[in-house]
């Protein structure tokens, strides 16, 4: 059996393990761990037993909860995220929508996935119930990111200019997989910046591996990503009034270092397709003509305001571009959500958004109020990874992705963890000086 096949083995049955003995947080570790080695498509998967991994650890993750719940639920209600209430509406939209989608038999099988995602998501918030956990959480999502980057690292460029065939559950295409180490970018500046030595010799070593992915994969679209996500992070650490001692300095000293790296890694191929983003008047080059796609699905969702389903917009595709573009992708999260679910399905995705950023920021203000400035450059964090994601994702067709939902849970999780579950406290404590005033003598 190879190393490879037996580390898997060891870690999956060490988390069941965890998730009776410890926590059911253990269940969801597993889950993401599973999502990026994603043992059917590895060349070792031979070697183990063939079960589906990610089901297993789907159905042991709702053993968790159902173990727990009346715990999990006083320290993590879902009525108190309105991010949910908006993910459940998407979700009834493409419901409704499966009634007239142009790819019936698509639409079903994509729909219900997005629903198994949701159910994941939703299981995972009440699981995600501390700091300790949260923290877990993101690191088993970086030791994933940086199994791909490993893995693009030995495979090298076997298709063309990129790296092919070593994709996750959810994204087996290159630009796909490419997107989802997009926010690990941040998330590693801020470990490095907090960790002790050892964290921050491990989060290089990550950084190293991830960065070498990024570029031996050569997605355009993470590239804006990370650029975005890293560089507006690291200006937060540089100039906000919050920062401690030092931290300028240590601001400087990771841009320097991540610059130096990605251009050590970096080679003319990579910076040759990066080029091509400075000609957008050759569209086939550098991809601008994927503008002409965005402004069809527009025109499609103006014929079709409640949306078209599933590779509905493949399907249209030579009627509004051309009998040249048959079978076309609409290259973007943003048009992919709208042509799929159409206004209505659209409005509910930018309200979760809005929403995600609206207690985050609700966060913010609660840590700082208390002076847990680590707290604050956390979730400043994770705030800037689900930008990059989206910058990414404005680029290829991630609208449903599961990265894009983690970093949302994450997010959600940490204005539970730092502000809801002490203003609950607070209220409570509230109740009871009252009831105890109007007591009688």
């Amino acid at each position: 059996m190879s190393k490879f096949a037996l580390l898997f083995l060891m870690v999956f049955a060490g988390c069941v393990i965890a998730t009776f003995f410890f926590s059911g947080a253990a269940s969801f570790f597993l889950y993401q761990l599973v999502y990026f080695l994603n043992p059917d498509a590895r060349w070792w998967s031979a070697q183990i037993p063939g079960v589906s991994y990610s089901f297993f650890s789907a159905i042991l993750m709702l053993i968790a909860l159902g173990l727990g719940y009346r715990k999990y639920s006083e320290l993590a209600p879902w009525k108190q995220q309105p991010v949910f209430k908006w993910m459940l509406m998407l979700l009834a939209m493409y419901y409704v929508v499966g009634f007239y989608a142009l790819s019936p038999v698509l639409h079903e099988r994509f729909t219900f996935n997005f629903l198994k995602l949701l159910i994941i998501v939703l299981v995972a918030y009440k699981l995600l119930h501390s700091r300790a956990t949260l923290h877990a959480s993101i690191w088993a999502y970086l030791i994933g990111a940086t199994y791909i980057g490993y893995l693009a690292t030995i495979t090298g460029r076997n298709v063309g200019d990129r790296v092919e065939g070593i994709g996750v559950v959810d994204s087996p295409d290159s630009n796909g997989v490419a997107s989802t180490l997009v926010p690990a970018a941040t998330l590693l500046m801020y470990y490095a910046w907090l960790g002790n030595k050892k964290a921050k010799v491990f989060c290089v070593i990550c950084g190293a591996l991830i960065a070498n992915g990024l570029v031996l994969i050569n997605s355009r679209g993470s590239f804006v990503g990370v650029v975005i996500s890293g560089g507006v992070f690291l200006l937060i650490m540089m100039f906000s009034k919050y920062r401690q001692k030092g931290q300028r300095a240590m601001a400087i000293f990771i841009a320097v270092l991540g610059l130096g790296g990605a251009f050590y890694v970096a080679d003319d191929t990579f910076w040759e397709r990066m080029s091509t983003l400075q000609n957008p008047e050759d569209e086939k080059a550098s991809g601008s003509g994927r503008i002409n796609y965005w402004l069809a699905s527009v025109e499609m969702t103006k014929d079709h305001p409640l949306g078209i389903g599933v590779q509905g917009f493949n399907q249209l595709a030579p009627i509004y571009l051309g009998d040249e573009f048959e079978n076309k992708s609409v290259h973007s999260l943003w048009f992919q959500g709208l042509s799929e679910v159409g206004w209505f399905g659209f409005t509910f995705f930018i309200a979760m958004l809005v929403s995600v950023y609206r207690l985050s920021r609700k966060a913010r203000k609660w840590v700082l109020s208390q002076g847990d400035v680590n707290a604050y450059f956390q979730i400043r964090a994770l705030e800037c990874g689900l930008i990059g994601f989206l910058a990414a994702g404005s680029f290829i067709n991630q609208f449903r992705s599961e990265i894009l939902y983690w970093m949302i849970l994450f997010l959600v999780v940490a204005s539970n963890v730092y502000y809801l579950r002490h203003q609950s406290d607070a209220l409570q404590k509230s109740h009871t000086f009252s009831k105890e005033r109007r007591a009688p003598a």
